[in-house]
Formats: structure tokens, sequence, C-alpha cells
């Protein structure tokens, strides 16, 4: 059976179908980061407590990977990944009913948990289905829907919230996405790579641990935690930061501030790409340093430079992510979707325990506080990928022998 080449019909129907999935969990995922200083203000909490309505979500999303991933070994990719969505878009509904905001934490865990049938099965299935030279495109292009989705969400929600308030938003949002889920099961091709197996958890087990023991693959999943740990601290605070004196700006602003993540719908393309053609850890190291740059840039009390340091840094971002995402693809020789949901596991632990330790950073020490714990993060990052360079060269070595 062949590959799904790019340039095909499938190729375009799979790419805009994991497209059009990735926009859907992204933009439900962070819905409610843009209403951090609301929930804070209305429900008089700290912007750390605040915060937990994004890192108690993506704290169970990070947990429920390792179980889905490795279920999804027995079950198929496309069914659990149609119930992923569509179970999202419905908690998203129910968000919208919420009295309190002990309800909106239960029902942020238990979507953070359904979100999990999504992004590693996903890269799994990119994996399995493309030919290994349209992968890094293919993967980039996932990528570019994870932020267009995450754009679009915070969009929403931040101008209906200004305009009404933050429930009607999550109505339209829920709405919007049952429609799409449907256009997702139309769109994406069956599995033809994919041989179910019975579930058997002690092998399944073992083959995650398999994963844990390769030095290389553990560089590729700290690095993913630190760059989402610093990507999601930075949008996590800096609402705070813009509505507060002197720039003052509404939620709609600062919600339409989200539209510079339409530069990571380029760049995790165009990088997933340059990749591809000149090496990966040598694009990672440039993608780690373009998000330090942008970092250091917002500490500009201009408001025109601070958003300009937002968008150099976002353009980082995502290129460093499409990277090194599709790396773990390329990497893991057997279980695809357990090395996958790996690391997702450390991505988006890294969001949980960066976004709410940014939290303590932002109230003792202000946004300087916020952008050191960042370059911090990122130095962590630089180092793990010349230590991934090492270990894969001295594997290589060992296997030439």
């Amino acid at each position: 059976m062949e590959y799904i080449q790019k340039g095909t019909k499938a190729f375009h129907k799979a790419n805009w179908a994991l497209f059009l999935a990735g926009f859907i969990t992204f933009a439900n995922l962070y819905i409610t980061q843009p209403l951090l200083p609301t929930f804070s203000e209305v429900y008089h909490v700290s912007p750390a407590v605040a915060s937990l309505s994004l890192s108690v979500t993506t704290f169970a999303l990070a947990v429920s990977l390792i179980i889905v991933g490795s279920l999804s070994e027995a079950w198929g990719r496309k069914s659990l990944m149609t119930i992923s969505i569509f179970a999202a878009s419905v908690f998203t509904v129910a968000l919208a009913f919420s009295p309190n905001f002990e309800t909106i934490l239960v029902l942020r865990v238990l979507q953070g948990i359904v979100f999990a049938g999504l992004p590693a099965i996903a890269m799994a299935y990119l994996g399995e289905e493309m030919e290994p030279a349209s992968l890094g495109v293919a993967m980039g292009l996932y990528i570019s829907g994870n932020s267009v989705g995450g754009l679009s969400g915070r969009v929403i929600i931040g101008t209906l919230t200004d305009h009404y308030n933050w429930h009607i938003g999550m109505l339209v949002l829920g709405g919007i996405s049952l429609l799409v889920s449907v256009l997702f099961v139309w769109m994406l091709p069956g599995s033809k790579h994919f041989s179910a197996r019975p579930l058997q958890i002690k092998a399944l087990t073992k083959t995650l641990f398999q994963h844990m023991k390769d030095p290389s693959m553990l560089c590729l999943y700290g690095i993913s935690f630190v760059l989402m740990g610093s990507f999601v601290t930075l949008y996590n605070y800096i609402g705070f930061k813009l509505m507060a004196p002197p720039y003052n700006l509404s939620a709609t602003i600062v919600g339409w501030i989200f539209v510079i993540y339409l530069v990571g719908t380029f760049s995790s393309a165009w990088f997933g790409s340059l990749a591809d053609r000149y090496g990966r850890q040598r694009m990672l190291l440039l993608a780690i340093a373009i998000m330090l740059t942008g970092a250091i840039g917002t500490l500009n009390g201009l408001l025109a430079l601070k958003i300009m340091g937002i968008t150099v840094f976002t353009f980082g971002f995502f290129a460093a992510h499409a990277i090194a995402s599709g790396w773990v693809s390329k990497r893991a020789s057997h279980d695809k979707a357990q090395a996958s949901s790996l690391y997702l596991f450390f991505y988006y632990f890294g969001s949980s325990v960066g976004g709410t330790i940014g939290g303590v950073f932002w109230m003792k020490y202000g946004w300087v506080g916020v952008i050191a714990m960042i370059a911090l993060f990122l130095l962590i990052a630089c180092i793990l990928s010349f230590l991934l360079k090492r270990i894969i060269a001295t594997q290589r070595n060992r296997t030439a022998l």
C-alpha cells in the first residue's frame, strides 16, 4: 500500500482534516487564557489561581495522553480522534452554563481528558501514513492548524466577552466546534498502514518504558517541556500586563493580539520543510534563539515594540515545536503513538508547571521576572539540543561498528 504523497488528493484531504482537528482542539484548549484577568476579577482569585483554569486542563491532558496513546495502538486512530473532538466541543458548550469557578475547574479537567484523543494520535497517523519525504511539511501544516485554532479561540472569546459575556463566547465556540467536527470525519482518509493489536497492558507498558530509556527521546521530551512552559507563561500573563496601566487595553484588544499566532502558521510549515533540508538540530537551535530574542524584546516599554517581541517569540516557538515533534516521529521505530504521547505529556506538563510558576514570578517580580524564567527555560532547551546531537552521533557510531 502506498504512502500519502505531497501533491496528491489524499494528501490535501488528510492535511485539511487534521488542520481542522487541530483547530478545534487548540481553540477549545486555550479558551480560558484571555479570560484570566476576568476570572481573577469576577471570582476574586489571584492570577496564579485563575491560571488553574488552563493548568488543570493541560495537566489532565498530559496524563491522559499516555493512556489514550496506548489505547490507540489497539483501537485505531480515526475513531479515537473523532470521539475526542466531539466530546471536547460538548464540554465547551457545558462551560457556558458554569455557575462558579469551581465548576469551571471540574469541567476543564474533564475536557483535558477528552482532548487527549487527538494530538498524539494525529502525530502518529502522520508518521504512519505520510511518505518520509513529505512528513516534515505535513507535520508543519498540522501544527499550523493548532496555531490558527489557538488564535481563533482567543479572539472569539475575547471579543464576545467584551460585547456580551464569556458565557456567550463559550456557547458560540462550542457550536462552531461541533460543525467543524463533522467536516473532520468526512475528510480524513482511513488508516492504511496501521495494524490493530489486542490491548495488552503489560506489553504496552513495556514499550512505553522502552521509549523512556532512549536518551535521545528523553532530550526531545525535555525540550518540549521547557518550550511549552515558556510559551504558555508569556501568553498567560501578557494579558495582565496589557490590561493594566499604562496600556489599559480592553479584553477585545488583548484577544486580538493573539492574531500574532498567524506567524506560527507560517513558521511551523516553513521550518518543518527547512529541517528536512538543512538538519533538525541546526534549525531547532535557530528557532530557540528567535524565541529568546522575542522574549527579551517584550521588556521594552513601547507597546509597538512589545507586540513585535511577542510576534518574534511566537514565530520561534511554533518553528521549534514543529521540528521537535516531527523529530520524535522520525526517531520512534515502534509504537509511534506512544512516543508522540510521551512527547506531548512533557509538552503539556510543561504548560501546567510553567504557567503556574510563571504566576509566582509575575506577582513577585513583575514582567521582568516572567522573562527571566522564560530565558532560563530556553537556555535549558539549548543545552538539551546540544546533548541530543552528541547522543545521536554516539548511537550512529555504535550502529556502524
